[in-house]
């Protein structure tokens, strides 16, 4: 029970984070305006993107971007949290990597349903090292889930799912 209410915290901790930034970049940052942070290393912007990672599919027609980009991550996450639910003796960091992931899955599918289009506001400029595209909270949340994942799959003891 108390694992449970655990992972259900922390899926709602990613998108909380989530939605609350995207919602004060909507209020507070109009689309053509840039706000540089850190010596310009960290830019904000707002970009409303009305595909999938870098723009991809957005040129598809709108059943077909229901469909993969509302429909298919909906059911992809849904399976992915009732799996982590009822899995016994998972790691609890293999099980807040799962739940940042849905977490953060779920913040990008509310932006598709609601207003057929994701926020994206951060851009980091590392210079020749690092460049990167424009994230959001969510992306933040799936990307530190999967390098998590990564890391126990390499380093530590094998993920059970």
């Amino acid at each position: 029970m108390i694992k449970r209410i655990v992972i259900f915290f922390i899926v709602l901790i990613n998108i909380g984070c989530d939605q609350i930034s995207k919602n004060t970049v909507r209020k507070h940052i109009d689309t053509t305006e840039t706000i540089s942070l850190l010596n310009n290393r960290l830019i904000l912007t707002r970009v409303e993107n009305d595909g999938a990672m870098l723009g991809f599919g957005s040129e598809f027609s709108p059943n077909i971007k229901i469909l993969l980009l509302q429909v298919l991550p909906i059911l992809v996450l849904l399976l992915l949290l009732i799996r982590i639910l009822i899995t016994v003796n998972m790691n609890k960091w293999i099980v807040f990597s799962f739940a940042c992931i849905i977490g953060g899955g779920i913040g990008n599918v509310i932006d598709r349903v609601l207003y057929d289009q994701v926020t994206d506001f951060f851009f980091i400029d590392l210079g020749e090292y690092l460049k990167t595209g424009i994230f959001n909270m969510a992306d933040v949340s799936v990307t530190i889930g999967v390098l998590l994942i990564l890391y126990f799959s390499f380093f530590k003891k094998k993920i059970i799912l």
